[in-house]
Formats: structure tokens, C-alpha cells, sequence
């Protein structure tokens, strides 16, 4: 009796299980008709919302300010440390952005390059912050080699260049000379960083 009804149930399925391995293929054919356009996510939402921006950077280094004032200078470090590595990393493909551009459109690339910088002055501000954490633990040989990095990439004439060549002075790494250019010329914005951060015993 199984073997008469078999040819009908065949009969049956098969229709159903073509219809369903054709599914696919519609479905992703519909995903390509013009008059289906795909959501547009605003560039302002991504920012407001994602950790690589600089508001998330920002955020990173409010959480430090915090645990900072109650000394809690093991998460300030972690703060600081990621607060670090985002805005370098920001600085870096705002950079690499505006090399893209500098032969196709020179106002995206200047705007880029505008980017690049401001996020370069932010990882300065937080590496010099995650010093001065170095230092108040007793951590001098964690907090010279950031300083070093300040100083170099802002300059030792800028404000903040200033301040990591005094903790420098401070810390008996260098001799105490106010440092004065050579010749007069403009001072340099901070340097984006070419490279990723480097381990946590230089952060």
C-alpha cells in the first residue's frame, strides 16, 4: 500500500522542494531592483554612538577623570590606554584618507587632514594624561617613554610639549633647560602617528 501511495507523495514534494531552491535566487534578485534602495546610516549617528570617534575616545577619558578622582588609577590606566589607542587610530585613517584625496578633491583632503590632526591632539592629551597616572603610582620607567613620545610629536615649543619636557625635567631624565627654538619659525601641529600604539609597557 506504502509502495502505490509513494509515486503520489513524490509527485507532491517535488513542486514544493523546486519552488523553495528557487527561493534564494528571487530573493536576492529582489535585493538588487532600483527601487529598493538600502538604508542610508547617518555619519553623525556612528559617531554619537560608535567607540572609534572622537566622541568615544572623549567618553573614554571622562571615565578616566572619574577614577582618577576616586584612585582608582588601575581603571584610569585601561581608560586612558584605550582613549589612546582610538584616537591614534582615528588620526591614522583620517590621514591615510587624506593622502587618498590630495590628487582627486583638495577639500576633502585638507578636511581630512584637519581630522587627522585634531584626533592627534587628543592622543597627546591622553598619552600625557596616562604619564602623569605613571608617575603618581611610581612608574617612572612607564611614564619617560611616553613623554618622550609627546615632546616629539608635538614639539618641545607647544603647550603641551611644554608641559611633557618639564615632567621630563621633573623626573631627572633630562637637565632643566627651558627649551628655545633655534631660529623662528611656525610651531608644528602634532605628528599623526604612522604606526599602531605600541605594547602596554610604552602606553
Amino acid at each position: 500500500m506504502l509502495a502505490l501511495r509513494f509515486p503520489r507523495l513524490l509527485r507532491l514534494v517535488l513542486p514544493v522542494l523546486a519552488v523553495a531552491a528557487l527561493a534564494p535566487s528571487v530573493r536576492a534578485q529582489d535585493t538588487n531592483l532600483p527601487d529598493a534602495p538600502s538604508p542610508v546610516v547617518e555619519p553623525t549617528v556612528v559617531q554619537a554612538t560608535g567607540l572609534l570617534s572622537m566622541a568615544g575616545g572623549q567618553r573614554l577619558m571622562d571615565e578616566a577623570a572619574r577614577a582618577i578622582e576616586a584612585q582608582n588609577y588601575a581603571l584610569a590606566q585601561q581608560r586612558l590606554q584605550q582613549a589612546r589607542q582610538v584616537f591614534n587610530q582615528l588620526s591614522n585613517f583620517h590621514q591615510q584618507l587624506a593622502g587618498a584625496f590630495s590628487a582627486i578633491d583638495n577639500r576633502v583632503s585638507q578636511d581630512q587632514r584637519r581630522s587627522a590632526l585634531e584626533a592627534a591632539q587628543m592622543r597627546d592629551l591622553s598619552t600625557y594624561q596616562l604619564a602623569l597616572v605613571h608617575r603618581a603610582q611610581s612608574q617612572p620607567e612607564l611614564a619617560i617613554p611616553l613623554l618622550v613620545q609627546i615632546v616629539t610629536s608635538q614639539s618641545p615649543t607647544r603647550d603641551l610639549g611644554t608641559k611633557a619636557y618639564q615632567q621630563l625635567v621633573e623626573l631627572g631624565f633630562i637637565g632643566a633647560r627651558t627649551p628655545q627654538p633655534t631660529t623662528p619659525a611656525p610651531t608644528p601641529a602634532p605628528a599623526p602617528a604612522p604606526a599602531p600604539v605600541p605594547g602596554s609597557s610604552t602606553r
